[in-house]
């Protein structure tokens, strides 16, 4: 089944190809200027820091929905091993086998293709089964530090959660703009919460996946027009799960990463830092969310702080 007219029509108007070069591999994190990061090291007031990684744990939030993304299992190889003889220091080590989007995470761009190609008209047939990407891993993101922007969707509508199912807007984000007292701007990351991932910290892991409010694809489109850099949130599918439009599968994802490469991430708790923000009367902070640099991966764990 080929994709409707309608995203197509969405495509053109978001499409970056080209806009950093023919070769550019980075999408959207070429708007993370050296001025843009002098700007956001001026958030910082308190020096307040705030988590927003969920725990890499064996019981974590795939539930086999998603095949091979399995949550992490973790070993120890070492325990108190004495390596270089009797009496010396002891050492233990880990090993972990893990799926790289399976807790808190980016999607690379080359995550999801549609009509056979990447972002920046690359055939889809660059990623193979042994070199992984080989083209825009999520090795060349390299480093991701910006302005980070709390867009509270949840509390700006006065709920805790919003509904199973609900499409986040541009009218949402805009009113959530408001609440915040800032205006999203060229390089900022944006962060939406949904609230939705209240029920995976509660244990509810087949409750959190679905159904689950996420981004419309009415919304790529806002964040083509504001330069956002990157764009992140609270739930397990990114986008509103099951699709706003009947069959047509992770719309959202192909005008992000393909269409604009722009990477989103995945699973990241923003309770804190709503409560953090709440009480600080501000919503944007200084954010370092630096990518897991796996050579040609399409994805990678991470474990982003938001600093007030």
């Amino acid at each position: 089944m080929s994709l409707p007219d309608e995203f197509h029509e969405i495509a053109k108007r978001v499409n970056n190809w080209g806009r950093w070069g023919t070769d550019d591999e980075r999408g959207t994190l070429n708007l993370i200027t050296d001025e843009v990061v002098r700007e956001a090291a001026g958030c910082v007031r308190t020096g307040r820091r705030v988590p927003l990684a969920l725990p890499l744990r064996q019981d974590g939030v795939q539930t086999g929905m998603i095949p091979g993304r399995v949550d992490p299992l973790h070993v120890m190889v070492q325990i108190n091993q004495e390596i270089f003889g009797p009496g010396t220091v002891a050492c233990s080590d880990d090993a972990v086998t893990m799926g790289l989007q399976a807790a808190t995470h980016w999607d690379a761009l080359p995550h999801v293709s549609h009509s056979g190609r990447l972002y920046n008209g690359r055939p889809a047939g660059t990623i193979t089964a042994h070199g992984g990407a080989g083209f825009a891993g999520i090795d060349k993101a390299e480093h991701i530090v910006s302005r980070g922007v709390l867009l509270d969707v949840a509390r700006a509508r006065g709920v805790e959660r919003l509904a199973g199912g609900h499409a986040v807007t541009p009218e949402d984000l805009e009113a959530a703009e408001e609440l915040a007292g800032t205006r999203v701007r060229a390089g900022d990351i944006v962060l939406v919460r949904t609230g939705q991932i209240r029920s995976c910290l509660a244990g509810d892991r087949h409750g959190y996946a679905h159904p689950s409010p996420g981004l419309s694809v009415r919304t790529p489109e806002w964040f083509h027009a504001r330069d956002v850099a990157a764009v992140a949130n609270d739930t397990l599918t990114f986008e509103v799960f099951p699709p706003e439009i009947d069959d047509l599968w992770l719309p959202v994802h192909a005008l992000h990463l393909v269409e604009m490469g722009m990477l989103q991430g995945q699973n990241w708790d923003l309770e804190k830092l709503s409560t953090a923000c709440g009480q600080e009367g501000r919503y944007a902070f200084l954010l370092s969310a630096m990518p897991e640099p796996f050579a040609g991966a399409t994805g990678t764990p991470v474990a982003p702080v938001a600093i007030l």
